[in-house]
């Protein structure tokens, strides 16, 4: 069962992206009782500020922190890559983040709304990945811990430590479902 943290944001193209890759029970997770038997988790993209916020005012954010910090896998994708960060720049002083992937991340660093893109990414020894940046943010720095899979304009948009998988863009916008597979196979194992 995984799970895909329905608050706000890319909820149901989430959904239908775990479905195309075989992961057929997935969970919408709204309160803290949604947490239990998960295989892993996914934190959509979406406003980080009103995740933040809205984390804390359903009970869950200190839940999930600890079963983050327990290793539950988790694909954070755009605002769910800020609340993984250990330090978010440019957020609002009472946003929190579960600060489990050792880096530095700046909201909204490729622009807003109307500065938002699309991108081919290339990979080593892959086929070339298209990205979506929507308000998304940018990795300024990341830990010795932490893999990089993909970059763009020198800047780590994929990236890997541990339990944890987080992009700077959103594979869900895409028919391409590498991120996901990749995300499955952490959760449950090769298909």
């Amino acid at each position: 069962m995984i799970g895909v943290l329905a608050l706000q944001g890319d909820v149901r193209e989430h959904v239908a992206a775990l479905g195309d890759v075989g992961c057929t029970q997935v969970r919408l997770v709204k309160r803290v009782a949604d947490l239990d038997g998960l295989a892993g988790l996914v934190l959509p993209g979406g406003e980080s500020t009103t995740l933040s916020m809205l984390l804390e005012s359903t009970g869950l954010f200190d839940p999930l922190a600890a079963l983050i910090a327990g290793g539950l896998p988790v694909l954070g994708t755009c605002a769910g890559l800020v609340l993984l960060a250990t330090e978010v720049m440019d957020g609002r002083s009472d946003q929190r983040s579960f600060a489990a992937l050792v880096s530095v991340v700046r909201r909204n660093g490729y622009g807003r709304q109307m500065q938002s893109f699309e991108s081919i990414l290339t990979m080593p020894d892959a086929p070339p990945l298209p990205a979506v940046f929507i308000r998304a943010p940018v990795m300024l720095s990341v830990g010795d811990e932490v893999e990089v899979l993909a970059a763009f304009e020198g800047s780590p948009v994929l990236v890997r430590q541990g339990s944890l998988l987080a992009s700077s863009f959103h594979p869900e916008l895409t028919p391409d479902r590498r991120v996901h597979q990749l995300f499955a196979a952490m959760c449950c194992g090769p298909a």
